[in-house]
């Protein structure tokens, strides 16, 4: 059986912070997901580990930096922009924008390329 993150005291709050303003299920200290008629207290703001499963695959990517001190994995700086971005490959180096723009970049620069080899060859 895997084990569960623990946070730390700053991860928690920072944690907690999150689900405040991110989460969908979270009403002034209940979990709409969990509540069958009568306030259920969100487990995740009141533990010091990842139980929630929406707070770790919905919520916690809108950070980060807090997503990669929680997890262990390792982070790096956008190429372009500088924004932290999670590397779960040797390859990522652009966050979600730029890699977005770049790949626009790239398409443009090869069908200018392929207009001048075209144009090359008449």
């Amino acid at each position: 059986m895997r084990m569960l993150p623990r946070l730390t005291p700053k991860q928690r709050q920072r944690a907690n912070a999150l689900i405040k303003r991110l989460c969908a299920n979270y009403d002034n200290g209940s979990c709409l997901a969990l509540d069958d008629g009568e306030p259920c207290a969100c487990v995740q703001s009141i533990s010091y580990s990842l139980l929630c499963k929406y707070f770790r695959k919905a919520v916690l990517p809108a950070e980060p930096l807090l997503e990669a001190d929680i997890l262990g994995t390792r982070f790096e700086k956008c190429v372009s922009c500088g924004a932290p971005i999670i590397k779960k490959s040797n390859r990522k180096k652009y966050c979600e924008k730029c890699a977005q723009r770049a790949y626009k970049t790239q398409q443009a620069e090869y069908a200018k390329r392929k207009r001048a080899e075209s144009k090359n060859r008449r």
